[in-house]
């Protein structure tokens, strides 16, 4: 895999995967920003939503699950001091379908935490990370 940022100007940079996708980070005004794109420790928390979302809504496909939506909110802590790393990182899915299984749904949140999703693995060598998980009955 790879990838290539670019510095754009300030604390403003374009970030493209080989893939051929791009996204503009950027930094607050306090820290020499224009406030033009999300941070980079925002990105990293996106990027293990995605990551844990894509197999919880897979499994639950696969196990024939009736998913209809899934969101992922997520919440963290960083440390004080530099390196400012995260150390507590919760991410609370709200599943939505019809008779949803929660034996089903409660699988396929455990096993993105602990098999499958390399970015919360990955972040938990350094962050305490948490799941749970509701699920919503859509309406008919």
């Amino acid at each position: 895999m790879k990838a290539r940022v670019k510095w754009i100007e300030n604390v403003c940079f374009m970030g493209e995967s080989e893939t051929g996708h791009a996204v503009v980070l950027d930094g607050a005004p306090d820290a020499g920003g224009r406030n033009l794109g999300m941070r980079p420790m925002e990105m990293l928390l996106i990027g293990m939503g995605a990551c844990t979302s894509f197999d919880v809504v897979t499994i639950l496909k696969k196990g024939r699950q009736p998913v209809t939506d899934c969101v992922a909110e997520i919440e963290a802590e960083r440390a004080a001091e530099v390196p400012k790393v995260f150390t507590r990182i919760h991410v609370h899915f709200v599943v939505t379908g019809r008779g949803l299984n929660p034996a089903q749904v409660e699988r396929a949140v455990k096993l993105s935490a602990e098999k499958y999703c390399s970015a919360s693995i990955m972040l938990g060598k350094s962050a305490e990370v948490t799941h749970d998980f509701e699920i919503v009955e859509e309406a008919a």
